[in-house]
């Protein structure tokens, strides 16, 4: 490749990838030192589960619902400020849509409090409040995030993303220090941790816009459907494993279901680290194709999906090994070593599954990857109730079934796309960027 056109491909590499990476691997880290700081607070596993039910709903709800918002508005001022016209009116018409799912969302969750706390929350109803209250708090910060992004002030939304994990994790300190032992308390910390990095960021001003036209429904929704459908499918799949371990588990399997919640978490460190590292490849690949060099694109996304596939081996492998003991010694858990490697792969094909994925959406995919998210789910459901009766095979092998149906829809999907010749821009680039259904 000429000097000319490796430059050309440096500027086409956006400037938040590093700082998008690096908030990623802060936020993982601070989600480890959570569940065991919190786990030790609490008096146990068995006190600890309702906290792990409202941690995987929270997760499965927020992105799911707020990621779509933060992409279509960190895409409208994008395209406004390449216009040269101010974002103010855009912010607001999106704030609109994000207070409507925000009342709405919450207003479910609360009424349906008398279930959530008789399935989940051990009759604690004040993990209700901050389940409604978590869903509530991570609105402004995606919409935050969303100006920030739009803006190109990615230190800012790197902060948003980051802080969120290290409020998180020193409010649990503060508690496990002044001795506070009931749930709900460590729920209400997840609720308000987001909001203070946020706090932070509009004090800084990287939050306002300049005034301009007004901005019309159709601006700021063109894709929002299938960013909906797409997000809530991959984000509910995401924390499928240890809700359905929860609903599915007899009287008595509390711990059982906080120790499979644990290697839940540990078998996604390979995803965390693929992630981070994926921020700056994404552009890398998707410069080359926007250059017309579908040859060097395709051998690049072959080397990707083969440094997965490395990835997925040795982190199934080294799960079957190493996972019993690594378990036992963050977590104090008792899992086996084909659990731990069941788990792992299941991590490793939704990685490979969400690197397609995003390909995807980068090609202006959209409603293709809402409709593999989609499959996917409905495969977690059939191959979990057919699979098996023993409570952890069938979540395994149910997690692992729905990433492979995703896997190879976004293979068809991708090829589809690659043989239309589309290719990407800088909008769509940065949507696949942040197109990440997990923020712990």
């Amino acid at each position: 490749m000429s000097n000319a056109a490796t430059r050309r491909l440096t500027d086409a590499v956006p400037s938040g990838t590093i700082p998008v990476g690096a908030a990623l691997l802060v936020a993982g880290v601070a989600t480890y030192a959570f569940f065991k700081i919190g786990a030790v607070a609490v008096g146990g596993d068995d006190a600890f589960q309702p906290i792990v039910s409202m941690w995987f709903a929270t997760f499965a709800l927020a992105p799911g619902f707020f990621l779509p918002l933060e992409q279509e508005l960190a895409r409208a001022i994008s395209h406004r400020r390449a216009t040269g016209q101010g974002a103010a009116p855009v912010v607001r018409k999106v704030v609109q849509l994000g207070v409507a799912l925000t009342v709405t969302i919450a207003t479910i969750i609360l009424l349906s409090g008398p279930l959530l706390v008789d399935e989940f929350f051990d009759g604690d109803w004040l993990l209700v409040v901050a389940l409604a209250g978590a869903f509530a708090a991570y609105a402004p910060a995606h919409l935050g995030r969303g100006v920030c992004s739009g803006n190109g002030r990615f230190r800012s939304y790197a902060l948003i993303m980051g802080g969120d994990g290290v409020v998180r994790i020193v409010l649990c300190v503060a508690l496990a220090i002044i001795g506070v032992q009931r749930a709900g308390y460590f729920g209400l910390a997840i609720a308000v941790a987001p909001l203070f990095a946020l706090a932070y960021v509009w004090r800084t001003g990287d939050l306002r816009n300049d005034d301009g036209p007004p901005a019309t429904w159709a601006e700021v929704t063109p894709n929002l459907g299938w960013l909906l459908i797409g997000a809530t499918s991959a984000a509910a799949l995401l924390n499928a494993g240890p809700l359905a371990a929860t609903i599915l588990a007899e009287d008595g399997q509390e711990a059982l279901v906080t120790e499979f919640s644990f290697g839940v978490l540990l078998a996604r460190v390979p995803l965390f680290l693929f992630q981070a590292v994926q921020a700056a490849l994404l552009p890398k690949l998707s410069g080359l194709a926007a250059q017309g060099a579908f040859v060097e694109f395709r051998a690049g996304l072959r080397r990707l999906l083969l440094l997965v596939g490395a990835v997925g081996v040795v982190g199934t492998l080294g799960a079957l090994v190493l996972g019993p003991w690594v378990v036992e010694l963050v977590y104090d858990a008792d899992l086996s070593g084909r659990t731990m490697a069941a788990l792992a792969l299941g991590s490793a094909f939704y990685m490979v599954a969400l690197a397609l994925a995003q390909a995807v959406i980068a090609l202006h995919g959209h409603a293709l990857v809402a409709g593999g998210w989609v499959v996917a789910v409905i495969a977690f459901f059939v191959v979990t109730w057919l699979s098996s009766d023993d409570l952890f095979r069938r979540i395994e092998y149910g997690l692992l079934g729905s990433s492979v149906a995703g896997l190879l829809c976004f293979a068809a999907a991708l090829r589809y796309k690659l043989a239309r010749g589309e290719t990407p821009d800088q909008e769509s680039v940065m949507e696949a960027i942040t197109d990440m259904p997990f923020e712990t």
